[in-house]
Formats: C-alpha cells, sequence, structure tokens
C-alpha cells in the first residue's frame, strides 16, 4: 500500500504524512455514495465526482512521476479527460472518464509509483497535496448543489459565539489607519504563482467589517426589498438577476430554511450568510452605504499589525501557519458547515477583524489579476490564463477548506454570478 512505501528522499515526515492524511480523507468523503451518484453529473458547473478522484491522480502523476522523475506517464490516454483546462467542467459528463473502481485503483497505482520513484522536490510534493485538498472543496461543492449526505457528523462540537461577541451583524467597521504594507507571498516555502512577488504598497485609511455579514443582516436586505431596488445593482447584476429569476441566496427557502448538503434546517441568524455571488454581495453593500474591500485592503486588515507596523506572516503568533489556522479558526471540513460569528475570538487579526479565515470565502472587489513582476510558475495554466477577465477574487478560505491552504495570502477567484462556492462577504468603507 502507498503508505508502507519507503519516503522519496529529500522528502519531509510532514509533507508524506500529510499526503497520506490527505488520500484518506478524499475517499472517505465519498465512501458512503453509491456508484450512480459518485458518476453522474449533477450540475453543469461541477464535474461528476468521480472525474474529480481521476483528475487528482492523473494531476499526481503528472508533477511527481513524470516532472518530478522523469517517468513515463501511467495512463497517457487519459491526459485529455483529465486536463482540467482542455476539458470545461459543462463537457467532462461526455468524457470517457473512469468510474468508480477504476479510478480509486488509478490513485492508488499512481501514488505507489510516485513514493517508490523517490521525488525529491518538496514543492512539487506540496503542490500535489494542496491541489487534491482543494479538490475536496470542490467536491464538497457539488454535494453540497445535488443535496448528498455529508459523510460523517461535525467532528467539531457545536460552536457558540462569545457572549460580547454574539450581536455582531457584520455591518459594525473597524478602522485601519493610513500607511504602507506589503502584500503576497514571502520568497521562502511553497506559495501559488498568483500570491508572488511580495510588494508593497500604500494604502490611505478605510473602515472594514468586524465580522462577515450575517444571516440576520443579509434577511434584512432580502425583507426590505433588496432584490427589487435596481439601484442597489449594476446593470450587469441586475440583468442576470432578472435572467435567473434571483430573489435570495442559493439554498435558502421561502419559509426561513436552508439547505445544507442533505438536509434543509432552520436559518441560523448569527452564522455568515453563504452562497452568494459578488453581484448580490455588491448589492448588499450598495444597500448599506458601502462596498466590497480590495483584496489589498482585505490583506492588510487580516495581516498588518498597526502596533509594529510590520505583517504577521504566521498569524496568531510563533506557532506554524497551518497548526495556528486550524486552532483559532472554523476550516478543515470539521464543522461541515459555517458556526456563528465570534466562536473563534482567538483567531481575530491584528487589526480586530473576526472569522477572516475559515468560514466563508468573502469576495472582494478586485479583479483576478497578476502582482507588479508576476512569473507564472511552475505552469501557466493555474493562473495567468485567467488574469483580464471578468474574475473577482475571494479571500480567506471557508469551513471547507484545509488549514495548509486558507493562508492570509492565498488567492481564490470566479465569475462574478457564480454562487456554488462557500462564499459570503464582508463590507469596507472610505475612512
Amino acid at each position: 500500500m502507498p503508505s508502507e512505501t519507503a519516503a522519496p528522499p529529500g522528502a519531509t515526515g510532514d509533507v508524506l504524512e500529510a499526503l497520506q492524511d490527505t488520500r484518506d480523507r478524499t475517499l472517505a468523503l465519498v465512501a458512503h455514495l453509491d456508484d450512480d451518484a459518485l458518476e453522474r453529473v449533477h450540475s453543469p458547473l461541477m464535474s461528476p465526482l468521480v472525474w474529480d478522484l481521476g483528475h487528482i491522480a492523473a494531476f499526481e502523476d503528472l508533477w511527481l512521476a513524470r516532472r518530478g522523475a522523469g517517468l513515463e506517464l501511467l495512463r497517457a490516454d487519459l491526459a485529455e479527460v483529465y486536463d482540467a483546462f482542455e476539458t470545461p467542467r459543462a463537457q467532462r459528463g461526455e468524457l470517457p472518464y473512469l468510474r468508480r473502481d477504476e479510478a480509486i485503483a488509478y490513485l492508488a497505482d499512481v501514488r505507489e509509483r510516485a513514493l517508490q520513484a523517490g521525488t525529491r522536490d518538496p514543492l512539487l510534493l506540496e503542490l500535489v497535496l494542496r491541489h487534491e485538498q482543494q479538490h475536496t472543496e470542490t467536491m464538497l461543492q457539488t454535494m453540497e448543489l445535488a443535496r448528498l449526505p455529508a459523510p460523517h457528523a461535525p467532528l467539531d462540537a457545536p460552536a457558540t459565539a462569545d457572549p460580547a461577541l454574539a450581536g455582531l451583524s457584520g455591518l459594525e467597521l473597524v478602522e485601519v489607519p493610513a500607511g504602507p504594507c506589503t502584500l503576497g507571498a514571502g520568497a521562502d516555502g511553497f506559495a501559488y504563482d498568483n500570491e508572488r512577488p511580495r510588494h508593497a504598497r500604500e494604502l490611505p485609511a478605510f473602515r472594514i467589517g468586524r465580522a462577515p455579514v450575517t444571516n440576520e443582516a443579509f434577511m434584512a436586505f432580502v425583507a426590505g426589498g433588496g432584490y427589487e431596488r435596481p439601484e442597489w445593482w449594476s446593470r450587469e447584476a441586475w440583468a442576470w438577476k432578472e435572467q435567473y429569476d434571483i430573489e435570495r441566496p442559493a439554498g435558502w427557502t421561502t419559509d426561513g430554511r436552508e439547505w445544507r448538503m442533505d438536509r434543509c434546517v432552520p436559518l441560523d441568524p448569527r452564522k455568515p450568510v453563504v452562497h452568494v455571488s459578488w453581484f448580490e454581495a455588491d448589492a448588499f453593500a450598495r444597500a448599506h452605504g458601502a462596498r466590497l474591500p480590495t483584496e489589498a485592503e482585505w490583506e492588510k486588515a487580516a495581516t498588518w499589525d498597526q502596533g509594529t507596523q510590520a505583517a504577521r506572516p504566521q498569524p496568531w503568533g510563533a506557532e506554524p501557519a497551518s497548526d495556528a489556522i486550524a486552532s483559532h479558526a472554523n476550516v478543515d471540513q470539521r464543522a461541515f458547515g459555517t458556526v456563528p460569528v465570534g466562536s473563534h475570538p482567538g483567531g481575530a487579526s491584528p487589526a480586530g477583524c473576526l472569522g477572516m479565515i475559515g468560514d466563508v470565502w468573502e469576495w472582494t472587489a478586485s479583479r483576478f489579476d497578476g502582482y507588479p513582476g508576476f512569473a507564472a510558475h511552475p505552469y501557466r495554466e493555474y493562473s495567468e490564463v485567467f488574469f483580464g477577465g471578468d474574475y473577482r477574487v475571494l479571500r480567506g478560505g471557508s469551513w471547507a477548506t484545509r488549514a495548509r491552504v486558507a493562508t492570509p495570502t492565498f488567492r481564490n477567484w470566479d465569475h462574478p454570478q457564480r454562487r456554488q462556492i462557500f462564499a459570503g462577504l464582508r463590507i469596507a468603507k472610505d475612512a
């Protein structure tokens, strides 16, 4: 079995353990589903779940076996089937992708061969690891759209907000003073190409939400005619809303409930709103005389310590960043959903903002593009091909994001009309 194969020279035990843990969790995510649920197309927005499994294997084979160790692809005939860039999601259901037993066997065979090959590059190992972790979140999006059951009960005890923070709605603002900040990932360690190079920015003073916008605040927006007032929507957003008859966030019902995986539950007013598009987030902000933060403002509010005029690249202290994030944020698929705002006061940012990591991705005003001096690495198709379009940046991760991925510099992106992402919002204003 892959877990019994000797470690490749140069690989750290931490990465190897994380690779095995991630694989175990990937398989556990779908083990309870029947073949039909795993193999069919549930939405044109998403791949069949079993396609994701085969893609994870093909990506690992490409980077660890072929590029890392110089081997031929194990299944060259599958390269086109699992090329994510060349085969858009809407077309994947028509491809000759592997079915359940074949895909699981392909995963095991690729892993065993890659480890036996002795891939030495720790950055390639980390790339493969994080790629698989990101796909498990995508698979959870598919499962929620299809209203498939969760693989297990929440691992965490039900979260409750700190009583002093329980009344937050997401409309309360903290001020971030004007001044310089440094954005992006440093040169050391693993980061995606779009997080680099680290660069200095000068930002004017601004105010930003102390917490993400809650269900209660968004319910008030809906009840107050938020989806009926064109003055709060951009022309493009209003056309989208009218075309698809959008009246509330995805998953909300007319009787004050929401779908979470295969269950329809009462809306919890204290939890962050989730499954809203950028269009809806922008309209909510406009209705409150606010706007969405730029991603530079978001990152400064998440990391910049005004007392020392320095960033905290490892948030919340000296412990490793992923351990700190796992301890102080709703990440890692532990709660299988959002938790009340204020449940993780120890994860407050230096500026005093709560929940900037985990719970819900937060839409920003920024379009997705490269930082000054951007260089594609290790392949163009990860970031560069998406620059210059209508993609909007999301920050912070969600409850479904693994702690290793949910760093303060990580940049996610999607079209402004998309709602399958576990996304909410945080408002901002000029100071």
